[in-house]
């Protein structure tokens, strides 16, 4: 907005974010390329009010996202559903292997979600720390993001927000098909000169 001589006040951007993120999160679903056949899941944490709540993400070996999911808790259920999410996502291939760290809910969440055929009968579960640095390094993208933002107030506020911010970082990495590189570097460069801390709810 600052590159078209555009003044908007920061509440304003706010409501854009929590009205227009969802959807942009999901129009640009059915123009991801699609996925490796090797995933890696990981948590991290999300302030929400005075609470910690945890994000699940998925990408696989290259990086790329298939998929997130902000939980209040990080259990045996919460993982299942994830699992869950996963293999809903359009873009996805059957995964090969899923490498975790050495969380106790993953091996139980797991074996329940092969037996369930929500995830494929030969699918490994790899359990090693070191799997999962490609994840880690890529939270940190999106951990500045609402780290900027200096937490939440409600879980549908951070949920939408998440939505944006997730959105935002699979541009960046160039996981839509139709957008060229090009429009994506302009994105990338419009974020890093124009960020705007939005008014919490």
């Amino acid at each position: 907005m600052r590159e078209r001589g555009l003044s908007v006040d920061h509440t304003t951007v706010y409501r854009w974010a929590q009205r227009y993120a969802p959807e942009i999160n999901k129009r640009i679903r059915p123009h991801l390329k699609m996925s490796g056949a090797s995933y890696r899941l990981d948590e991290t944490y999300v302030k929400v009010g005075a609470e910690w709540k945890y994000l699940y993400r998925a990408v696989d070996s290259a990086g790329d996202t298939i998929e997130f999911m902000l939980s209040a808790k990080r259990d045996v259920s919460a993982a299942k559903r994830f699992f869950k999410k996963i293999m809903r996502a359009d873009h996805r291939r059957l995964p090969f292997t899923i490498g975790t760290d050495k969380h106790a809910s993953y091996p139980e969440a797991f074996a329940t979600s092969v037996k369930e055929k929500v995830l494929p009968p030969d699918c490994k579960l790899r359990r090693f720390k070191y799997l999962n640095n490609v994840i880690e390094q890529d939270h940190r993208a999106v951990r500045r993001r609402w780290r900027a933002m200096q937490g939440f107030r409600s879980f549908h506020t951070a949920e939408r927000a998440i939505e944006g911010i997730e959105a935002m970082h699979v541009m960046r990495k160039g996981q839509v098909k139709r957008l060229d590189a090009e429009a994506q570097w302009g994105r990338q460069s419009s974020s890093q000169t124009c960020s705007v801390s939005p008014h919490k709810s």
